[in-house]
Order: structure tokens, then C-alpha cells, then sequence
């Protein structure tokens, strides 16, 4: 090998290295500007805030719940009710029920998608199961709440926002022993 092909070697295996440290990176840096910016509702709001918050009485909003798991996993995990009709400005609680059909440990996390796109910033949740990592031992079932509002801003011609969760198993937890599951 001459010297210039070690030379294109070296410079291919910087940019091999340089795009894993930016795939590694980019699921933390995600969820860093979506807190920081609302986006997807992964905005928590203190109860000072929520207080705030007028509630439009004029105008309801039908709110949407669908779930995934990804991957086809044996898991299984759904929104008690389907759809919740709401005021703009009007704190609500949802209820989202997981469980784990494995015979291990796992370690999930669900990541939002909030439809349409324009009413995502006007999402604002106070309590999410979204926003940590859920351990699950075998064969268990989780009761998880989700409570949000919709900012008054929301666009008028908004009447219907879908909320989508899936879950992703988060294998890495669970092989390197991080993962003490609690009930």
C-alpha cells in the first residue's frame, strides 16, 4: 500500500468514526432540542404553569391515542381510552396500560409523534411515561399516565390532534446489567 492509499485509509476510517459518534449522539440530542423546544409535547410544565393556562370553554379538540411496539415484539401496550374530547387550556389525564410477554427483563422507552404537525408546539405535558426509560420485569404490567393540555393557541382550524407512542425495547440496558426492573 502506498503512501496515498494509506492517506485515503486514514481519512475514510475518520469519517466512518465520525458518523457512529453522530448516529450515537443524535438520539440525546434529539430529545435535548425537542425539551428545549416543545416539539413532539416533550415540554414538561410545572403546576405553577399549568395554573396559568386559560381554558377556552368555546372550543373542544378531539384527541386521538394510537400505539405501536416496534419491532413486532411480544409486548403489549395501549391507551385505556382511544380518544378524549377536550377544551384547549383544559389539564387531562390519559391512561396508557404496557406489559411485557417476555420471560426477561426488558428496558423500553416510547417516543411521541403528534399530528398534525402544527399542533405539536401547543401539546404541553405535565406527567409523561415517555420522558423515561420503563423497566419491566417479565411478565409484568405497567398502568402509566400522561397528563397534558393544549395550548389556547392552538390553530382554530385544529378540531382533531392524533398523539402516536412507540415503544422501543432498549436492549443495551438490559445486556450490560443496568436494569434492576421494579414493580
Amino acid at each position: 500500500m502506498n503512501a496515498e492509499q494509506k492517506h485515503h485509509t486514514w481519512r475514510l476510517s475518520g469519517v466512518v468514526a465520525a458518523m457512529f459518534a453522530f448516529g450515537f449522539a443524535l438520539g440525546p440530542l434529539y430529545s435535548a432540542i425537542c425539551e428545549a423546544t416543545g416539539i413532539n409535547g416533550k415540554m414538561k410544565l410545572a403546576a405553577a404553569d399549568v395554573k396559568s393556562v386559560a381554558v377556552d370553554k368555546d372550543r373542544w379538540v378531539n384527541v386521538e391515542f394510537v400505539t405501536t411496539v416496534n419491532g413486532g415484539r411480544p409486548m403489549k401496550f395501549r391507551a385505556v381510552q382511544d380518544q378524549v374530547r377536550v377544551h384547549p387550556g383544559e389539564l387531562t389525564t390519559v391512561e396508557f396500560v404496557a406489559q411485557n410477554n417476555e420471560d426477561h427483563a426488558i428496558v423500553a422507552q416510547a417516543v411521541p409523534n403528534i399530528a398534525p404537525w402544527n399542533a405539536a408546539r401547543h401539546l404541553r405535558k405535565t406527567e409523561c411515561f415517555c420522558f423515561n426509560q420503563q423497566p419491566f420485569k417479565a411478565g409484568a404490567q405497567k398502568h402509566m399516565p400522561m397528563r397534558f393540555l393544549h395550548d389556547p393557541e392552538l390553530p382554530r382550524d385544529v378540531d382533531t390532534v392524533t398523539v402516536s407512542y412507540t415503544f422501543f425495547d432498549v436492549p443495551e440496558f438490559a445486556r450490560q446489567g443496568k436494569l434492576e426492573p421494579r414493580s
